[in-house]
């Protein structure tokens, strides 16, 4: 009995299922659906279907398709349906997801962006007050002309004083 190992890689399996690609599937079938949601597929189809009707309408009989050629062009119809509404929605499915990853990385980056601007406006708040206690060069300015204008207003004082006595 051999022991499975994760450093050796495992012996590859023969099967009688078929081995497919599941995203090389899913690509291939977002083609199609995105190609079968196009204006130029109905004009493909409504041609191929008008000359259909055309040719087994008015060609001789010996070169229709068939003696029952609508029963084989509804049978052609809905084979292509049967195929179509599978693909469509195998594409609408890995549409979802990827839209759910994207709804997932969006709301990750919302709340980092929310957490971000949280942090910012504290660290704002926290300036606001530090700089609150700080003299300012305007409150510093304006505290200075207060003093000179003080200054000043004793020396006129003496000036006017001074004059009167001699």
């Amino acid at each position: 009995m051999a022991v499975n190992r994760l450093d050796q890689p495992r012996e590859i399996r023969r099967s009688i299922r078929p081995h497919y690609d599941p995203e090389a599937f899913g690509r291939l079938s977002e083609q199609i659906a995105r190609f079968l949601g196009t204006a130029r597929f109905l004009v493909y189809m409504t041609g191929f279907i008008a000359v259909w009707v055309l040719w087994n309408a008015l060609a001789p009989r010996s070169l229709a398709f068939d003696p029952y050629p609508f029963i084989f062009l509804t049978l052609i119809l809905s084979l292509q349906a049967s195929y179509a509404a599978p693909l469509i929605l195998l594409a609408q499915n890995r549409q979802a997801d990827r839209d759910r990853v994207q709804s997932e990385q969006d709301r990750m980056a919302g709340e980092r962006n929310q957490a971000e601007v949280e942090y910012l406006t504290r660290e704002i708040a926290g300036l606001r007050l530090a700089l609150g206690d700080l003299a300012t060069r305007d409150y510093i300015r304006g505290e200075l002309e207060h003093l000179l204008e003080e200054v000043r207003r004793p020396a006129a004082r003496e000036d006017g004083a001074g004059g009167q006595k001699g």
